[in-house]
């Protein structure tokens, strides 16, 4: 396919993704399948269009004047791709499989790319109705906030010290020039192309071999912040796939025991494999049965309980760009009466002097400090660990690390524009 009648493409998928209000995923498999002539270098350019474009809808939008596909990927190649009118215009010749002509009002708004005037909510590229529990947290900066979650995100990749040192791991994966992470010193981050496109990196031998993991570096930092003691007895309370599951293994060194459990037997599913390939060993993986309590044993028992909570995934929008353009203002309720269920089954779990990490990858505070407000209320025997004393966990890049993000009284908050990495806020309590 020529670079033309990809773009004519991406507006397609886009229109579609639009229309169907399905997952932008789930459309270009649609896709795919029905234009079998379209090679995986073709789906892949393609995807990386229609997914800056969902990153970029409002900006882009807005700059050309309009909400449809067109405009939107119009304007993504100026904003997102960094084209110039005569280079789009190029794209758009009319010509078989090609976007029709720019018009004259087209071409002039690309040549001027203005964002002047443009509220938050559009200069940041959220939607509106965020506008509010953003300035919260952001004040005058949310647009710059939400900016930075409409990039791309790179690739982080977990060095797992189980199987490998960072620099055997470099090594394995040179071809790729990983670079040192800025903050985690377990991290290794891959520049994705141009395009976007990612290598495959689950064929990689460091990665069958277990001595990588896929995973943002500031989900390795909550894992690192938790400080999981070497020889104790922590609980994952929300396992899921086993991303920190993995992490906190390898900082325990395989010794002690970790519980990992998750509510829905299908997010937990792929841990096991998972577990194996990284030679964790200390890994108790506890599977829901019913209405039994498969963690009764475990009350009262635990130095460590890890919360990877259920949240909105405000903080993910630069890997899940469509989420944020579906995301109702019921999701937020919803959300935040799950966590407030998973912290009052995690308080039971922590023993005298042991320690609570609560996780999300939300920027919002309803989600954040407001839980740990209201559970210290209800726990007056816990205590926010104040977050100059938890990033101490990191070493020498602690304190670092503690400029460049977000402090609050119950926690520190990750941005991509910060820190460079996902959103995330992580606080770590101790019980009395």
């Amino acid at each position: 396919m020529t670079p033309a009648a990809r773009l004519a493409a991406a507006i397609e998928v886009f229109a579609a993704v639009d229309t169907a209000r399905r997952p932008a995923a789930d459309v270009l498999k649609d896709w795919g399948r029905d234009h079998r002539f379209a090679g995986s270098g073709d789906r892949a350019a393609i995807a990386g269009l229609v997914h800056d474009a969902l990153r970029r809808r409002a900006s882009a939008g807005f700059v050309l004047g309009g909400e449809d596909a067109r405009a939107v990927l119009l304007g993504t190649l100026r904003l997102a791709r960094g084209q110039d009118a005569e280079t789009i215009a190029g794209l758009c010749d009319g010509s078989r499989f090609a976007p029709a002509p720019l018009t004259d009002d087209e071409r002039a708004r690309l040549e001027a790319a203005s964002l002047e005037g443009a509220p938050a909510h559009i200069a940041g590229d959220y939607p509106e109705w965020l506008d509010a529990h953003l300035a919260a947290v952001f004040g005058d900066e949310s647009a710059a906030e939400g900016a930075a979650l409409a990039e791309r995100a790179p690739l982080d990749l977990r060095v797992n010290t189980l199987k490998a040192l960072p620099e055997k791991a470099a090594a394995a994966l040179a071809h790729l020039e990983p670079k040192p992470g800025e903050w985690s010193p377990l991290a290794l981050r891959v520049v994705l192309s141009a395009d976007g496109k990612a290598p495959p990196l689950t064929s990689e031998p460091a990665y069958l071999k277990g001595q990588v993991e896929i995973q943002d570096e500031g989900s390795q930092l909550a894992s690192i912040l938790a400080a999981p003691p070497r020889g104790g007895q922590v609980l994952d309370l929300c396992a899921g796939g086993g991303g920190k599951t993995l992490a906190l293994a390898a900082l325990m060194d395989n010794a002690g025991q970790l519980y990992a459990y998750d509510d829905d037997m299908r997010r937990l599913a792929p841990i096991h494999d998972r577990v194996k390939r990284a030679g964790a060993h200390n890994v108790q993986v506890r599977t829901p049965r019913g209405k039994a309590d498969v963690l009764e044993d475990l009350e009262g028992r635990m130095d460590l309980v890890l919360i990877d909570a259920p949240c909105t995934g405000t903080g993910t929008w630069r890997r899940n760009p469509d989420a944020k353009w579906r995301m109702r203002p019921g999701a937020l309720a919803e959300r935040m009466r799950d966590q407030t269920t998973v912290l009052d089954a995690a308080v039971r779990h922590v023993k005298p002097g042991g320690r609570l990490a609560y996780i999300t990858c939300s920027l919002l505070d309803e989600e954040n400090g407001t839980q740990i407000r209201r559970l210290l209320a209800a726990n007056p025997d816990f205590r926010v660990i104040p977050p100059a004393e938890a990033v101490l966990a990191l070493g020498a890049r602690g304190p670092a690390l503690a400029q460049a993000a977000l402090v609050s009284d119950e926690g520190l908050l990750l941005t991509p524009r910060r820190t460079g990495t996902d959103g995330f806020f992580v606080a770590m309590l101790q019980r009395a």
